[in-house]
């Protein structure tokens, strides 16, 4: 019997008993859909935590205070109120000492209360100067940014983001010289920003930029015993892609030396790149996309147990059928081929069914929320399609065999 031939009889088989058959498809229906759909969202959070990691600027590395641990916050060394300091900042504004940095961008965070009227919130307040703006991509929709001259005279200027607008201002277009108070303190708004959305970082919008002067001097004051002001955070922005690794050992032979740091002792700072951010995360996600496909995995092999008991049964009441095949001619390997074949196409066709089931999940969890896109690429399709046949042939195997193995005489007997 050839292959033509033995489709359309298996075709056949299963057209007799179409609920039957569409009743033991459903478990392979599900798990392809599972699956594709599963492997999309995750596919859809690689890609999120990427573009949420560059939208916040290019090229960045950070240098935060203390050693970054997994599992816990900033590890500082006993005993030295490790810090960064403004000093660290001038340091690495040397262009000779670090040459492939292009931008330095330091920045004093902390949360506060915000007054407008009689709305207040709490949002996050940043003290950061005007390379602050391109190097972390943030774009004024209204007004200006923070200036140099600001810097200079600690000036008690605001730029806000779209939640505080919101929050503090719901009914109001024109916000240009109104005012807000800090910790108490008085700021007029100079600028409005664009929107950005929230991210792995929280709602990027939730912010409040005044000069860095300011908050050091009249809202964060914090000194080290020296007298150095301390921040945060500093943003730093490499000449190029390829120089990344360059300027993170750069800025640590000069965080080293300004911190007084010998040759045998840990590092009381971390520099961390982007491209670390997002491999990191990246490692995250995609054991976390694996996870997520193995699970829907399992409903595979239900469906697979459905097709081996369906055909079992399907040999039972075939046995006269077998035996007749015998004894026309048919040989062992025919009738083994037969149901083997109804088995592989009882797989695929629910597998190309959930195929469309799975495209319409992932359409569906995207459109939960509109940053969010998930992605059906073409290897989750072939792996699901392919784990899918596979599913129909191994647990097609014994059905198979029990029905090649049947002795035509006692087949021919059977009522």
């Amino acid at each position: 019997m050839n292959l033509s031939e033995a489709l359309r009889v298996a075709l056949r088989a299963l057209a007799a008993n179409k609920l039957r058959s569409v009743l033991t498809m459903l478990g392979i229906i599900i798990g392809v859909g599972a699956v594709i759909t599963l492997l999309s969202v995750g596919r859809g959070v690689e890609r999120y935590v990427t573009d949420q990691f560059q939208s916040i600027g290019s090229n960045l590395l950070f240098a935060v205070p203390g050693q970054l641990t997994s599992g816990g916050p900033p590890r500082t060394r006993a005993n030295t109120g490790s810090s960064l300091t403004m000093r660290d900042v001038m340091a690495l504004r040397d262009t000779l000492r670090v040459p492939d940095v292009m931008a330095v961008a330091p920045e004093v965070s902390r949360v506060a209360a915000v007054k407008a009227g009689k709305r207040e919130i709490t949002p996050q307040i940043g003290g950061v100067e005007p390379e602050y703006a391109a190097v972390r991509n943030w774009v004024v929709e209204a007004g200006r940014f923070i200036t140099p001259e600001d810097v200079t005279a600690h000036a008690r200027v605001a730029v806000i983001g779209q939640t505080v607008v919101t929050r503090l201002f719901p009914e109001e277009e024109n916000l240009a010289n109104r005012t807000i108070e800090i910790n108490d303190v008085a700021f007029r708004i100079v600028g409005v920003l664009q929107k950005r959305g929230g991210s792995g970082f929280g709602d990027e919008d939730n912010q409040i930029f005044v000069p860095i002067t300011t908050a050091q001097s009249r809202l964060f004051p914090s000194r080290t015993p020296s007298g150095d002001y301390r921040v945060s955070v500093i943003y730093l922005q490499a000449t190029a892609e390829d120089r990344m690794e360059a300027a993170a050992s750069q800025i640590t032979d000069v965080l080293r030396e300004t911190h007084s740091i010998t040759y045998s002792n840990d590092d009381d700072f971390s520099v961390v790149s982007q491209a670390d951010l997002i491999n990191i995360f990246g490692q995250i996600t995609g054991v976390l996309t694996l996870f997520l496909g193995a699970i829907a995995a399992i409903s595979l092999l239900v469906g697979g147990i459905g097709i081996m008991n369906i055909m079992l049964v399907s040999v039972t009441e075939r046995t006269r059928e077998i035996g007749i095949r015998k004894a026309v001619g048919a040989k062992r390997r025919d009738i083994l081929a037969q149901f083997l074949l109804e088995a592989v196409v009882l797989s695929l066709i629910g597998g190309f069914v959930g195929i469309g089931l799975g495209a319409s999940g992932a359409a569906a969890v995207s459109s939960l929320q509109s940053d969010f896109q998930t992605f059906v690429t073409l290897d989750s399709v072939a792996l699901a399609t392919g784990f899918s046949a596979a599913v129909g042939l191994f647990f097609g195997i014994y059905p198979a065999t029990r029905a090649a193995r049947l002795n035509p005489i006692d087949a021919l007997r059977y009522e």
